[in-house]
């Protein structure tokens, strides 16, 4: 099933500008780190610019993965782009081809038991109230409003893509827009300038594109720290644990070229993790914090680097609560639509000119026609979010050309959730078995979504691989079952599983450490919307908060 990992994207700009100097083999003792950020996905570059703003601060940001976009000195890319300062995580059309020409050099190979993205950048405009309905005290929608302001201020985004202003295959949209607008009783507006609206709402999504190039926090803020003399960027590092003496983290143990060594805090210095809500709570088990019976089997495997038991954080805490979006295609037909393959090596002549020389078409946008939302309210007044969407084409037995695929998935408000689980002879990340469904309310809301979409269907527009006249019994059935291509049930979009109040503090601290924190998907709560913008939130508002704390 498709997934949407890769989605912080760049402009080409000076590609080696980007690269710090590989490690010593050795680590010299004279080089210590006042603040270390391990994984430059969104969060890591993000918290990492921001506290590089103070120039007595030395400042490490840590990367396992490679280079992606150009500006990063990424050079995987099709033929026809030659010639061009792009690579193929620049040219948002070639978004989904990750899939059908797969990349050794982006993807967390042998590094988690899921799909993800291991590279510099890592993996729409998040509803006000899921702050004040969702998130602690210190996290409220008060509390992170100027954060989400700066971030405003320094990440744009567009429903408009395309340089010439044109929108581009819009078969979908218009007969959504039938289908949703006129018959469903849908209101369509501007998703981001209306982001309080999240039900029974329509519109095109939201990129954070710029100049019809995937934008970023790696060219918004990374670009800006580069020019610090404080700021250093490494990748190719992987980190195996955080060194600490009790509650006080002292450095890391990193393996970069084959050669392990340990990067040294200096004395008031911090560490934060931002490595995704499956590899930090992996770091922080490996380091001695988490659930005892856990650590019991690390430590039989010499897996905490001689770590007594008497220094272990025990916090069944840690890796809890492991969200994903679960998630459906909906296969639909019909003599209005015009389905739209995105292919890596040889995209439509007229298509590929279009791009090249005007940064517009289609491959200046990721496919998918349009974003809907809607809420089911429960008897006892809570409520869960549902979202859907078009995309360009069909999917595995449907794809003529007269076929999208329809992408359904719950959000905020679902019940249920999962755990980090380490396995494999490296004890690898992965989720827990009951992610998805394991409280069958989320199924009911989901089928429910489903059915009052089918209710409005114009007579031309039929689903393929689900009756239009299935009940909601029906639906459940189907959705929940996992012998099809449609019912995999999930995007991962992997969060809250190191939940502020349990795993970490209001501060972003981890429980029982007083300079260790993390900060990424991890500790974001479910939200409305996919949790990419939440996770920028979240790493602007960590800045303020770790900033006072010196």
């Amino acid at each position: 099933m498709l997934t949407h990992t890769i989605s912080l994207l760049l402009q080409a700009l000076f590609a080696a500008q980007l690269f710090a100097s590989p490690l010593p083999s050795e680590p010299r003792a004279e080089v210590l780190y006042d603040v270390i950020v391990v994984g430059s996905g969104p969060a890591g570059v993000i918290i990492a610019s921001k506290l590089s703003e103070n120039p007595a601060r030395n400042v490490l940001l840590l990367e396992g993965g490679g280079p992606s976009y150009w500006v990063t000195g990424g050079t995987e890319r099709p033929a026809w782009l030659a010639g061009t300062n792009l690579s193929r995580v620049d040219v948002p059309g070639l978004y989904s081809t990750i899939y059908s020409n797969p990349s050794t050099n982006l993807l967390c190979q042998n590094k988690i038991r899921a799909y993800g993205a291991c590279t510099i950048g890592g993996n729409s405009a998040i509803n006000a109230s899921d702050f004040d309905k969702y998130f602690p005290t210190g996290w409220k929608h008060t509390d992170v409003s100027a954060a989400i302001s700066r971030l405003y201020a320094t990440q744009p985004s567009t429903n408009n893509p395309s340089k010439d202003g044109i929108y581009y295959e819009q078969s979908g949209y218009v007969k959504a827009k039938q289908w949703l607008v006129t018959n469903g009783g849908y209101t369509e507006l501007n998703i981001n300038a209306n982001s309080a609206q999240k039900t029974k709402v329509f519109g095109h999504p939201a990129y954070d594109y710029q100049n019809g190039q995937r934008g970023g926090p790696v060219i918004s803020y990374m670009q800006t720290a580069l020019k610090r003399t404080n700021f250093h960027l490494q990748s190719g590092t992987w980190v195996q644990r955080v060194v600490r003496t009790g509650g006080v983290a002292t450095g890391v143990v990193v393996v970069s070229g084959g050669v392990t060594s340990t990067i040294k805090l200096s004395a008031t210095g911090r560490v934060i993790l931002s490595g995704g809500a499956l590899k930090s709570p992996e770091l922080l088990m490996k380091s001695g914090i988490g659930d005892p019976a856990v650590l019991t089997t690390l430590s039989q495997a010499n897996q905490l680097g001689g770590l007594p038991s008497s220094s272990w954080i025990n916090n069944t805490a840690v890796g809890a609560g492991l969200f994903d979006n679960p998630n459906t295609f909906i296969e639909l037909s019909s003599p209005s639509l015009v389905a739209y393959n995105y292919v890596y090596d040889n995209p439509i002549p007229a298509d590929r000119d279009l791009y090249l020389n005007k940064k517009s078409g289609p491959y200046s946008f990721a496919g998918g026609s349009c974003s809907f939302w809607d809420t089911v309210t429960h008897a006892d007044g809570t409520v869960a979010g549902v979202q859907g969407g078009l995309g360009p084409a069909g999917y595995q037995d449907y794809t003529n050309s007269t076929t999208v695929t329809m992408n359904i998935y719950g959000t905020s408000g679902l019940k249920s959730s999962g755990k980090v689980v380490l396995a494999g002879t490296d004890y690898l990340p992965g989720p827990s078995g009951d992610v998805y469904y394991s409280n069958p309310q989320d199924a009911q809301d989901i089928a429910t979504f489903i059915r009052r979409l089918f209710d409005a269907l114009p007579a031309d527009l039929n689903p393929l691989n689900l009756a239009r006249s299935s009940t909601v019994a029906q639906i459940v059935s189907y959705i929940t079952s996992y012998n099809n291509a449609y019912t995999r049930g999930q995007v991962n979009h992997w969060s809250s599983s190191c939940r502020i109040g349990a795993c970490v503090d209001v501060n972003t601290t981890v429980i029982g450490m007083k300079n260790l924190h993390v900060v990424d998907a991890s500790i974001v709560n479910p939200l409305s919307v996919n949790p990419q913008f939440g996770v920028m939130v979240a790493a602007e508002r960590a800045w303020e908060l770790i900033n006072k704390l010196g």
